[in-house]
């Protein structure tokens, strides 16, 4: 142990669940994104997840030093079967230049928005730039917070929701007509929300982990984003639907590939995803060009590391600016080795 110890130069900021919903900022958080993927993004930045399992306990710790902004960190999402499932998300964040605990992040929110402002990212890549049929798979948080971020990336022509729940998808469709300004209806079947949409977004998984929509319902032109089958054992996409597309974008390929029920399950239906699988960071660095206007473009998320890190710095750069959040009054010492 060094006795070369510093106390903190400034103290540590923790923003707490309702200060996230107070600063969260789809526009702000898409930008910060656009940037991290606009940069290289390598393995030995962004390793992955990392996994500590007892069986009753479970961590997940996802690290990330991103190649853009001052921060670093990782997101720990820590659960417990001891009354049920329980789970707690925190993002820890530190400075790259004094390796100074900058702040601590209820990561609760920050996932969702996360999620919706890297596909917001990433669908921009993959529409055509013209008014499009959005079909939506599910009403529920991630249905409600892509719809937005997609809203501000894509123009809406009409917009067509399913979820099993009448009352669920009518509420949704009424409150897309209202903040949209577009015609957006509840139907009662997926087919009927998916069929002649040129964006179709899944976002619910199935009860029983089968695939929520069918192929054949998806015409050949059209853009898929699937952001709710993040392990091996979730399906989302048929792997009839994966072999039929051109190209799947990932915010990760190695996770996706790998850790991805739907591409796991089209790999064993023979389908080489390897060979159709880009990444997010290629197509924005301009590596590999995309064609918006033929074939069906995917995009699968499994989320990053690198997107909490990324989006926590700009809250916590949001919450200096306007004075939310707690100034902790002790912080940690750093050490010089």
């Amino acid at each position: 142990m060094s006795h070369e110890s510093e106390v903190p130069a400034r103290p540590a900021l923790f923003l707490a669940d309702a200060d996230v919903e107070r600063l969260a900022d789809l526009p702000r958080a898409i930008a910060a994104l656009s940037r991290a993927y606009s940069v290289p993004v390598d393995e030995q930045r962004n390793p992955g997840r990392i996994f500590a399992d007892s069986g009753r306990e479970w961590m997940r710790v996802m690290p990330s030093v991103p190649a853009s902004g001052r921060l670093f960190g990782a997101k720990s999402i820590n659960g417990s079967f001891a009354d049920g499932l329980r789970v707690s998300y925190l993002i820890s964040l530190f400075d790259k230049e004094t390796a100074e605990l900058v702040a601590l992040v209820d990561g609760n929110r920050v996932t969702g928005l996360r999620t919706a402002a890297t596909t917001a990212v990433a669908t921009e890549q993959l529409v055509p730039a013209r008014p499009l049929r959005v079909g939506i798979i599910g009403s529920g948080f991630e249905a409600q917070s892509h719809a937005a971020a997609l809203a501000l990336v894509a123009e809406f022509a009409s917009v067509t929701v399913f979820s099993p729940t009448p009352a669920n998808r009518e509420r949704l469709a009424a409150a897309l007509s209202d903040s949209l300004g577009v015609p957006a209806t509840a139907v009662t079947s997926a087919e009927d929300a998916v069929r002649r949409a040129d964006l179709v977004l899944c976002a619910a998984r199935s009860r029983d982990e089968r695939p929520t929509i069918a192929a054949e319902w998806v015409h050949d032109d059209a853009t898929v984003v699937s952001i709710g089958s993040t392990t091996p054992a979730q399906r989302e996409l048929p792997a009839e639907l994966i072999a039929r597309a051109a190209v799947i974008v990932a915010d990760g390929v190695d996770e996706v590939v790998h850790g991805s029920g739907d591409l796991i399950a089209a790999r064993a239906a023979g389908v080489d995803v390897d060979a159709l699988t880009v990444s997010l960071n290629e197509v924005l660095l301009g590596k590999r060009s995309v064609d918006r206007g033929h074939g069906i473009r995917v995009y699968k998320s499994t989320g990053s590391g690198l997107q909490d890190i990324v989006v926590a710095e700009a809250l916590v750069d949001l919450a200096r600016e306007r004075g939310v959040g707690t100034l902790l009054p002790v912080g940690i010492v750093t050490t010089r080795k």
